[in-house]
């Protein structure tokens, strides 16, 4: 019987938030293979961050609510941040700047610290999902949940991304299509605070 704990990860993770559309944006904009290392970076950065879930960092962390506090104000932040990037790059892929590229392993590793969904997602399966095990166990195993999962989750949108880039042919295709995804992101850091 398969564990309940995959099917509300499934669903967590695969609905919008900040990766879905930082990754759909990504496959459109970069291809998939150059979007590989951003797919790469959240898979482990979400298996790093249910792992401490498991293992009770997410409780800590609400007992000090001005710690949550600078945690989500520097996660609207960053995701603002970005959104407004990809404002700024609303023109078709061959007219890029240099300095526009895809995130790298590292970034995308380092953003799920901040990515509230992903935190959100974490803590209500560490709480509701739990088994009984040891808090080494349980986390190894929404660690392996959550990247598993994860991993399928991702190259669906970066391919989704790169599919949809086919369709974004005109400068005014790409523009529409970057301004909604960075109104999604906008959204995203906004319910941060909700």
């Amino acid at each position: 019987m398969l564990d309940p704990l995959y099917a509300f990860v499934f669903v967590g993770l695969f609905s919008p938030g900040p990766n879905v559309i930082l990754l759909t944006a990504s496959g459109a904009r970069f291809g998939m293979r150059a979007t590989l290392p951003h797919v790469a970076g959240v898979v482990v950065g979400v298996g790093v961050t249910a792992g401490l879930t498991g293992l009770g960092i997410g409780a800590a962390l609400e007992a000090r609510p001005g710690l949550v506090l600078t945690l989500k104000l520097a996660a609207a932040t960053w995701i603002l941040w970005m959104g407004w990037t990809l404002w700024q790059s609303a023109n078709a892929p061959e007219a890029r700047q240099a300095r526009d590229r895809p995130f790298t392993f590292v970034e995308a590793v380092l953003f799920q610290w901040v990515n509230p969904k992903v935190w959100a997602v974490a803590l209500a399966a560490a709480a509701g999902y739990g088994i009984g095990l040891t808090p080494w166990d349980e986390a190894q195993r929404l660690a392996l949940a959550f990247s598993g999962t994860n991993f399928f989750v991702c190259l669906f949108w970066s391919a989704a991304g790169t599919a949809l880039a086919l369709l974004l042919n005109t400068p005014g295709a790409w523009r529409i299509f970057a301004r909604v995804m960075a109104t999604g992101l906008a959204a995203s850091a906004v319910m941060v605070f909700l």
